[in-house]
């Protein structure tokens, strides 16, 4: 039976999440105007010119910004299951859901044995921080789905394998999961599901995988750590420009193929360690397939070509799974993410005209928020090795003390 303690801490975090949630809603449904760039146009606008092409039964096929695997559609055409609503009011309809569904999974997983209700309020307090941008991608539905493969974890091994493969078929990242999987029912699980629905979306609508050819002349974006060398390089005579090229803001010019380059092998990097890790590690608990996902998710977010805002929603809902395990040494991880999503709003959209500038307020946001998600990259990957590798596994010879002591021998 749930403690009184127990049910006013729900009651508080139901009254904090139904509070902050309807601030969201009513900067999306542009009651109140929030400050800066208007963010809810993606779904206005482009989201919206997809749903028409999506609807005839094909991709958008001679869209370069449509960027996204076959189970996207999913997401863009979700609306059409509030029929009732415009388009744009359904996605956020459907997105706050999406938010209260995550709300839900954390809830019940902080219920049990070994849990914590803190994952809960790691979510509660962290996405409203990133401003209405939450509510006007279709990443909080992703996000959803990747939280539910989690918590299924070792207890439903199936489950988390296919609810993986859907999310890796909505936006890739979520394949990122299986970092720490090591059951073999979990991989079939995703092999299986994955093979499935991409025939599935491949033999009934044209164009279902366009999208792997639709970045290869991608710049490197204004908000992504490499963004940083030529943020100060334009007040040094970097003679490039700041353009919308492939959907977003990105440097094109001199040396950002060297940047984008580096980026790529940054992240080859990041996969390498992971796999040493994997090799390495041995000391396993319920709680390391989260924290190594986390991790990973981390990796590839702070070494890839673009940041955007929407990216920290996925962090926040992974650290929010990590710190739902009593056991998680991921607590300090996780409250860097919690304050780079304080600072990537104070980032876009409130200061995003510094950003693309490349004025002093807007390279120091860059600095603190990129620097914030690079350290806890670093305390992750550093917290995740510790905790699963035995010391042993990185020395290489056997400790001195190990060895059997020796009897001098008389002359």
């Amino acid at each position: 039976m749930e403690t009184k303690g127990a049910g006013r801490s729900s009651a508080w975090l139901l009254a904090t999440w139904g509070l902050t949630r309807a601030v969201l809603l009513l900067f999306v449904f542009r009651v109140y105007a929030f400050p800066g760039p208007d963010v809810t146009s993606d779904v206005s606008v482009i989201y919206r010119g997809w749903y028409e092409v999506l609807r005839q039964g094909t991709f958008p096929l001679d869209d370069v910004t449509w960027q996204y695997p076959p189970a996207a559609a999913l997401a863009i055409l979700s609306p059409a299951a509030l029929p009732f609503l415009s388009y744009t009011h359904a996605f956020f309809v459907l997105a706050c859901l999406a938010d209260a569904v995550v709300l839900a999974l954390l809830w019940a997983a902080g219920r049990r044995s070994g849990r914590t209700s803190r994952g809960a309020w790691v979510w509660v307090a962290g996405v409203p921080l990133l401003g209405p941008t939450v509510y006007a991608r279709y990443d909080v539905m992703v996000t959803a789905v990747a939280v539910g493969a989690l918590l299924a974890g070792a207890r439903h091994p199936r489950a988390m394998g296919a609810l993986t493969a859907l999310g890796a078929l909505l936006k890739v990242w979520p394949a990122l999961l299986l970092a720490g999987a090591a059951t073999r029912r979990v991989w079939l699980s995703a092999a299986a599901t994955a093979a499935g629905l991409a025939a599935l979306f491949a033999v009934s609508m044209p164009g279902a995988f366009a999208f792997l050819t639709f970045q290869r002349d991608r710049g490197t974006e204004v908000e992504s750590l490499g963004a940083l060398v030529f943020h100060v390089g334009r007040h040094f005579g970097w003679q490039g420009e700041v353009l919308l090229n492939y959907g977003s803001i990105e440097f094109l010019g001199p040396h950002v193929d060297r940047v984008s380059t580096a980026a790529l092998v940054l992240t080859g990097t990041g996969f390498g360690w992971l796999l040493l890790w994997r090799l390495r590690a041995t000391r396993t608990a319920p709680h390391t397939v989260a924290e190594a996902a986390f991790t990973a998710v981390l990796l590839f977010t702070v070494t890839s070509r673009v940041i955007s805002p929407q990216y920290l929603v996925w962090l926040v809902g992974l650290a929010a799974v990590c710190v739902s395990h009593r056991a998680s040494r991921m607590g300090r991880p996780a409250l860097l993410v919690v304050l780079a999503s304080f600072v990537t709003v104070l980032e876009f959209p409130l200061g995003f005209s510094h950003v693309v500038a490349s004025d002093g307020y807007g390279i120091t946001l860059l600095v603190v928020r990129n620097g914030l998600l690079l350290a806890a990259t670093l305390t992750a990957a550093r917290r995740l090795w510790r905790s699963t590798v035995p010391p042993a596994a990185t020395a290489p010879f056997p400790p001195q003390a190990t060895r059997a002591p020796q009897t001098p021998v008389s002359s």
